[in-house]
C-alpha cells in the first residue's frame, strides 16, 4: 500500500510539472516601432540607396588584399578570441543549468576496524570487529514551479547575449581593420600629393631664382617661395608617421607584430572608397541588423526569466529520491540481501513562515528585468543616432569635396595663368606667390578630405553593424 501511494504522489507531481509561475515571456519592442521602421533621415541623397546592407559590406571595395586582411584578423585578432571564450563559457552555464533536469545519483562506500569497551560488551562477544557499507542515493527535482525551466530559459538568452556580443566585437574588428587599412592608403596618397606639391614649388622657386639673378624679382620673393615649398616639405615626415601607425594598427588587428605584416597592406596609394551609392537599408533592417540591440533584447529575456526563478521560491520544492544500501561485517555478506535496505519517497523544501528573502530575490530581479529594459531601449536609441549621424557626416564630407574640387580646377587654372603672367612680366612675384599657395593649400585640403570620406564611409558601415561571412553560432 505504502509503495502504491508512492506511485501515485510521483505520478502526480509530475503531471505538473510543466506548470511554471514565472511571468510570461513577451519579446521587447522599439519604444516607437513607427519612428524605427522608416527611411533614415539623412539618407535623402544621391550618396546611399535604400538597398539591404550585404553582408560583407567590406567586399564593396573589390580590394583583394583588404580581403585577405578581414579574414585574418577575424581569425585571429585577440579582441574576437577573448569574446568567443567568454561565449564558450555562457554555453557551459547552459549545460550547467540543463543537467539539473537530470537525476543526481550519488554512490557511497565505507569500510572500519573498530574495538569496543569491556563494559560496553556482551558477555562472550568479539570485542573488536570490522564494518563495510555500500549505498546508491538517487534524486529527482519535480520542476513543478518553473524553477529549472526558467533558470535553463534564462542561461540560453545569456548564450544569445554572448553570440551578440562577440558578433559586436567582430563588427567594429571588421571595422578597425578596414579603416586602418584605409588610413594607410590615404596618407600614402597624401604624401605623392605633398611631394607633387614640392616638386612643382621648386620649379617655382628655380624660375624665381633665375628671375631675380637678371632683376625681375627681388630676394623677397625667392625668400617666400622658398619658406613655402619648406613648409610644404616638412608636412611629409608627419604624413608618414601617420603612416607607420596605420599599418601597426593593421598588423595589430590581424593579430601580427609589425614585422610581421606583409608588405602588400601597405602598397596601395590611392584613398580607399566605394564610388557608388552605399546600400543602407531602413530602420527596420538596422535594429535587426546590430549586435548590440540584440545583445540588450537577449539580456532583457534572461532577467526576465530571473524573475520566475526567484518567485519559484516562494513555493514548495519537490525531489523524488531513493536510496539503496547494505552494510556487513565482510564483503562476502554485503550483498547476501538480508542487510540490503532501500527508502523511496518525495522530499519537500519549503521555506515557510520568513519568505521575506524571496520576496526581496523577486524585487531585485524585477529591478534588473527594468534595468535590461531601459538598457535595450537606449541600445535602439543610439543605433538610430550612430547612424543618423554617420549618414549626415558622410554627406557632408562628400559635400564638401566637390566643393573642393570645384576649388581646385580654379585654383589650377588661376596658377597657370599666373605662372604664364609672371613669366611674360605682367605680374609680380607676390601674386605669383599667393596663386602658388591657394594651389598648394587647396590640393593639400582635396587630398585631406578624399582620406575623410574614406573613413566617414566605414564609420557609416560601421554604424549600419555590417556583419561578415564567418560561420555564427546560435543557441540552443
Amino acid at each position: 500500500m505504502a509503495y502504491r501511494t508512492f506511485i501515485l504522489s510521483a505520478v502526480s507531481a509530475l503531471a505538473l510539472s510543466g506548470c511554471a509561475v514565472g511571468p510570461d515571456r513577451v519579446s521587447p519592442s522599439p519604444p516607437s516601432p513607427s519612428a524605427t521602421s522608416g527611411p533614415f533621415l539623412s539618407a535623402q541623397t544621391d550618396i546611399v540607396t535604400a538597398n539591404p546592407l550585404p553582408q560583407d559590406w567590406w567586399r564593396l571595395y573589390e580590394d583583394p588584399v583588404l580581403d585577405g586582411l578581414v579574414a585574418d584578423a577575424l581569425g585571429a585578432n585577440t579582441d574576437i578570441l577573448q569574446a568567443v571564450a567568454r561565449m564558450d563559457r555562457a554555453r557551459a552555464a547552459l549545460r550547467g543549468a540543463r543537467s539539473d533536469r537530470l537525476p543526481t545519483v550519488g554512490l557511497t562506500a565505507s569500510a572500519a576496524y573498530s574495538r569496543t569497551p569491556d563494559f560496553e560488551t556482551p558477555p562472550g562477544a568479539d570485542r573488536t570487529g570490522t564494518g563495510i557499507s555500500l549505498g546508491a542515493d538517487v534524486s529527482y527535482e519535480v520542476d513543478l514551479f518553473g524553477r529549472v525551466s526558467g533558470q535553463i530559459s534564462a542561461s540560453r538568452n545569456d548564450l544569445a547575449a554572448a553570440q551578440a556580443d562577440a558578433d559586436a566585437v567582430r563588427v567594429m574588428v571588421v571595422a578597425d581593420t578596414t579603416l586602418a587599412y584605409a588610413n594607410a592608403a590615404s596618407a600614402a596618397a597624401r604624401i605623392d600629393v605633398a611631394r607633387s606639391i614640392v616638386a612643382l614649388l621648386d620649379d617655382s622657386l628655380r624660375l624665381t631664382r633665375r628671375r631675380h639673378e637678371v632683376g625681375m624679382a627681388d630676394g623677397l620673393a625667392v625668400a617666400r617661395i622658398q619658406s613655402l615649398r619648406d613648409q610644404r616639405a616638412a608636412t611629409i615626415p608627419e604624413i608618414e608617421a601617420q603612416r607607420s601607425a596605420a599599418l601597426f594598427a593593421l598588423a595589430t588587428l590581424t593579430g601580427r607584430t609589425p614585422a610581421e605584416l606583409p608588405a602588400i597592406s601597405g602598397e596601395r596609394s590611392i584613398p580607399l572608397e566605394i564610388a557608388a551609392p552605399l546600400p543602407v537599408g531602413d530602420g527596420t533592417q538596422l535594429l535587426a541588423r546590430r549586435p548590440d540591440v540584440r545583445a540588450a533584447e537577449q539580456r532583457l529575456l534572461a532577467d526576465t526569466d530571473r524573475i520566475g526563478v526567484a518567485r519559484a521560491d516562494l513555493y514548495p520544492r519537490i525531489t523524488l529520491g531513493g536510496s539503496v544500501g547494505s552494510s556487513a561485517s565482510s564483503v562476502s555478506n554485503l550483498f547476501s540481501g538480508g542487510p540490503l535496505g532501500f527508502i523511496l519517497g518525495p522530499l519537500i523544501d519549503w521555506v515557510f513562515p520568513n519568505r521575506e528573502p524571496v520576496f526581496a530575490r523577486i524585487d531585485a530581479a524585477k529591478a534588473d528585468a527594468r534595468g535590461s529594459l531601459a538598457a535595450f531601449d537606449g541600445a535602439i536609441l543610439n543605433a538610430l543616432q550612430e547612424t543618423e549621424t554617420a549618414l549626415s557626416r558622410y554627406a557632408g564630407a562628400i559635400e564638401r569635396r566637390r566643393s573642393l574640387e570645384q576649388a581646385m580646377q580654379a585654383a589650377t587654372k588661376a596658377a597657370r595663368i599666373t605662372r604664364a603672367q609672371n613669366r611674360e612680366g605682367v605680374i609680380d612675384s607676390l601674386d605669383l606667390l599667393d596663386a602658388e599657395r591657394t594651389l598648394a593649400e587647396t590640393r593639400a585640403e582635396l587630398a585631406d578630405q578624399d582620406a575623410l570620406v574614406s573613413s566617414r564611409q566605414i564609420d557609416l558601415f560601421r554604424a549600419l553593424g555590417g556583419s561578415w561571412s564567418a560561420e555564427q553560432g546560435t543557441a540552443s
